[in-house]
């Protein structure tokens, strides 16, 4: 555990992902899923919203699909002092996003740098004070908010351990041996990541949360009638309550509508819960069982660390 004050989130910022056809893709995320077009980037990236934030997905062109990296919103500059801090002490190389870049995202002060556990690429900013609220208007969805993210890896357990310990992700409830959910503390929903064991690095899914539970019966009509995969749902989470439905884009990343999720005090939370590995902790509304296909993390954007030291 690191000393120090505490890290402190607002939230999971965005989500940043390859697709190899930016224009495919666009209208599935724009016109299936329900996230509105925030303009184009400089190397033609699509910038989309689901809240009054500049982004919640973006999407690069790129020869292979996969997660690109995950940007968490932080409480404060001084949060951004502290995770510099803590990746220098690990020995992890730390990226200064550039100002112009920065302009480009419309955010503050921004550091990446890569999660060698999960070899997720991992973004920290700052919203920019001076930074516009435009209203966000639901169109095929009343979507609320990017919800969280699942990754996959082998390194299972030292990444619960090193999120919970060092980066400051309470537990909320652990499916025994498969999951763990965790919230970036203080926010209050049961989580907004979850680790869970598997062969590879990979993407498992991106969430979505929406305000009315129409729009899970609406959106697995919707998802069969423009022919695209459902892979799990409807059905509800015991761990976080939620009622669920998986679908996935055109390049097979998987996404998720949910509505209802609890949420935790930010002092005298709970205790975590410890679930069975059996599907009926994954669903209690015995749907028939889940077709997932985690994708990769890329690896491009910056130089792997082989493991975490033992310090």
């Amino acid at each position: 555990m690191m000393d120090g004050p505490a890290l402190r989130y607002s939230k999971l910022g965005y989500v940043s992902l390859n697709v190899t056809d930016v224009t495919r893709s666009r209208n599935f995320y724009e016109k299936i899923l329900g996230l509105e077009f925030n303009g184009l980037g400089s190397d033609g990236e699509v910038f989309l919203r689901c809240s009054a934030d500049h982004h919640n997905i973006v999407l690069h062109p790129s020869p292979r699909a996969g997660l690109r990296r995950l940007a968490w919103q932080m409480e404060s500059e001084r949060d951004i002092d502290r995770i510099v801090e803590i990746a220098r002490a690990w020995q992890f190389p730390v990226k200064e996003v550039s100002a112009a870049e920065c302009e480009d995202l419309g955010q503050g002060r921004t550091i990446r740098f890569t999660e060698p556990l999960t070899s997720a690429h991992m973004e920290y900013y700052c919203r920019r004070r001076d930074q516009d609220t435009m209203a966000f208007e639901p169109t095929v969805a009343k979507i609320q908010r990017l919800g969280h993210v699942v990754l996959r890896t082998p390194d299972y357990k030292r990444a619960v351990g090193f999120f919970r310990d060092v980066l400051n992700f309470p537990i909320s409830d652990t499916i025994d041996g498969r999951t763990t959910f965790m919230r970036c503390f203080p926010n209050p929903f049961h989580h907004s990541l979850g680790i869970g064991l598997g062969p590879n690095r990979a993407l498992h899914h991106v969430n979505f949360m929406v305000s009315d539970i129409d729009d899970i019966g609406r959106a697995f009509w919707r998802m069969q009638k423009n022919d695209v995969p459902i892979v799990f749902g409807p059905g509800r989470h015991p761990p976080s309550d939620s009622i669920f439905l998986y679908f996935t884009d055109p390049d097979g990343i998987t996404c998720e509508y949910s509505f209802g999720m609890e949420e935790f005090p930010e002092i005298n939370a709970r205790p975590p819960r410890l679930l069975e590995p059996i599907p009926s902790s994954i669903d209690d509304w015995d749907c028939p069982p889940p077709r997932f296909n985690p994708v990769d993390i890329a690896s491009e954007e910056l130089i792997l660390v082989s493991e975490v030291p033992t310090n």
